[in-house]
């Protein structure tokens, strides 16, 4: 029988696990020629999400918990997880129900048809209309910047053969862009489209930090256009500054006594170009920041305590993935 590896993180969804439990449950039984299990990393969370989490895993040997020692944030604790799956596929499913656990049937399906990867994309939203067309602007502006072809408005939801994740687990980056890596490895993919509701209980983690720290992530990992139009934007300040200092320089020439510059052309050019300098450190920044990261090599989390796992981090895949239902 092969297996499915389902992974969660969760942060604060003490009202949400249990349900996303049952309906992933429901799933898996209706597919019955699979095993699964159902790995659930909590990045510290300060309710009961834990609690919850080990009744169910008291209950239900598939399901299994990571805790992390602290919050190591929306991008490391997920790929942590991802490193841990051992099943023969891999199914990203965020714990906040607003990703349809229903669809993994699909997904199952289009996976055995041949697809290495199997992505769910969100067609339309409930959220907010203003941060929907924010996204979608952006997963736009991606795509043109990057070298390669990015999937647009894919969150990570989605179902991915053995052979994608161990080549995801090749990649030595302590702090991945998982959607770009998926682009970059470039595998047959089948794209699913679902309509994402409204969070019915809690409240969203995604912040304007750790928002813009996913989109910078998304156009610093795959993109040096930021970076040479620093160049190009330079160079043809450079030139229209001396054509305009030129010209001033013919007309006070021409016209000596009667033409009087005064300071405020000098003043706007001061504050113009100290806020394009200004601009452009910041992107450069960013590419530092993100080498810096590189140079780290920290790992993804620290483990507090792990519950119903038959191996620790780092050994090797067994022989039997999982125990059978």
């Amino acid at each position: 029988m092969k297996t499915i590896s389902i992974i969660t993180p969760c942060f604060n969804e003490e009202a949400n696990v249990e349900e996303l439990y049952s309906r992933v449950r429901s799933v898996i039984a209706g597919l019955e020629k699979y095993r699964y299990e159902h790995i659930f990393i909590d990045n510290a969370s300060a309710d009961g999400t834990v609690t919850v989490l080990k009744r169910l895993a008291a209950a239900d040997p598939n399901v299994k918990i990571i805790a992390n020692a602290r919050n190591f944030g929306h991008i490391r604790s997920p790929m942590h997880a991802f490193h841990q799956a051992r099943g023969d596929a891999v199914i990203g499913i965020v714990a906040d129900l607003q990703d349809p656990p229903e669809m993994i049937a699909d997904m199952v399906r289009e996976w055995e048809s041949g697809y290495s990867m199997v992505l769910g994309i969100k067609r339309s939203s409930e959220e907010s209309r203003l941060m929907f067309w924010i996204r979608k602007r952006y997963y736009r502006l991606v795509n043109q910047l990057s070298s390669i072809e990015t999937f647009e408005n894919f969150t990570g939801f989605g179902l991915f053969d053995r052979r994608v994740v161990d080549v995801v687990k090749s990649f030595p980056d302590p702090y991945p862009y998982f959607r770009g890596m998926l682009a970059e490895i470039g595998l047959p993919h089948k794209k699913l489209y679902y309509d994402q509701p409204a969070r019915k209980r809690g409240i969203t983690k995604n912040n304007f930090y750790t928002l813009y720290d996913l989109g910078m992530l998304g156009i610093v990992n795959h993109s040096k256009v930021p970076l040479r139009l620093m160049a190009f934007f330079g160079f043809i300040g450079a030139l229209v500054s001396f054509l305009i200092g030129f010209g001033y320089f013919v007309y006070k020439l021409a016209f000596w006594n009667s033409f009087s510059v005064g300071m405020a052309p000098l003043v706007i050019g001061i504050f113009f170009l100290g806020s394009i300098q200004l601009l452009f450190l910041g992107v450069l920044g960013e590419y530092v920041g993100a080498i810096h990261t590189q140079v780290q090599n920290r790992p993804f989390v620290v483990e507090k305590e792990r519950v119903n796992f038959e191996y620790e981090p780092g050994e090797p895949l067994p022989q039997s993935r999982v125990t059978a239902d």
